[in-house]
């Protein structure tokens, strides 16, 4: 599936990059944003992005996104099915 989204032609300029590195940020930061959400995995989100699930984990602190996000439950439950 594609998805367009217009941008100003100017735009990667004003933010001192190219179309490719622009289109670049763009995937990771809307992967980055769907994974904080949880609405995606992590290695669901990096696909998205284009990149490997652990080069998508070591770019979240970018968009200030953390790796891990539990609540206590959450990690009890973690510790108790490891």
């Amino acid at each position: 599936m594609n998805i367009v989204v217009e941008v100003p032609q100017n735009l990667p300029d004003a933010i001192h990059c190219t179309p490719q590195e622009f289109t670049r940020e763009a995937k990771m930061a809307m992967a980055a944003k769907l994974y904080e959400m949880r609405r995606l995995s992590s290695g669901m989100a990096a696909a998205l992005a284009g990149v490997g699930r652990v080069e998508f984990l070591l770019e979240l602190h970018h968009f200030g996104v953390a790796v891990i996000d539990l609540n206590q439950e959450e990690l009890e439950q973690d510790v108790a099915n490891a």
